[in-house]
């Protein structure tokens, strides 16, 4: 009995290890840039989701919205809210992001489940920040949002091409119904 503790322990430890660090990746995809000059201010208030890949966390949601409000340490307060059509009721998750290094580049982190952190990537939005694409921290996590619940057919296209050529396959996307 011993040797299996002086064998599991550790190696449990190890495991454990493992999984909380690459469940901490907050990384950006392989020739995704975030945004330069970004201006946080501008960012923070309400978006929809406009399109996105069939997450977990997300799955049969719609009417799905984010909300950013910063709090006077700096920290951003991640809101997100949506409608579950399967089970008929709405939905909130609290969380909160962080800057991985200066305020003026868009590359957070994102936390709902401390210590966890999720690379949050602002790669492409429009001078007035109606309209952004986020990446996470690999091509498995892609968001398209907008101040309003529709979207123009040329940022809708200009958003699809970067994705492309940065290797999202776009095709899986699913696109958001909302009902307001």
């Amino acid at each position: 009995m011993k040797t299996f503790q002086k064998i599991a322990i550790p190696v449990s430890l190890g495991v454990l290890g493992l999984i909380v660090f690459s469940s901490c990746s907050v990384g950006i995809p392989k020739g995704a840039t975030a945004v330069k000059n970004f201006n946080v201010d501008k960012y923070l208030g309400k978006w929809y989701e406009i399109a996105r890949f069939d997450y977990k966390f997300e799955k049969d949601m719609d009417n799905v919205t984010a909300t950013y409000s910063q709090s006077p340490n700096g920290i951003i307060r991640v809101d997100n809210k949506g409608y579950h059509y399967v089970k008929k009721e709405w939905k909130e998750s609290i969380g909160e992001a962080k800057f991985v290094d200066k305020k003026t580049e868009a590359r957070l982190k994102v936390s709902f489940f401390k210590p966890i952190w999720a690379g949050y990537n602002v790669i492409d939005i429009d001078d007035d920040y109606q309209y952004a694409l986020v990446a996470g921290n690999s091509l498995k996590y892609l968001w398209i949002l907008s101040r309003t619940t529709k979207i123009p057919e040329s940022i809708r296209q200009r958003f699809l091409e970067k994705a492309k050529k940065i290797g999202y396959n776009t095709d899986e996307l699913i696109w958001v119904k909302h009902n307001q």
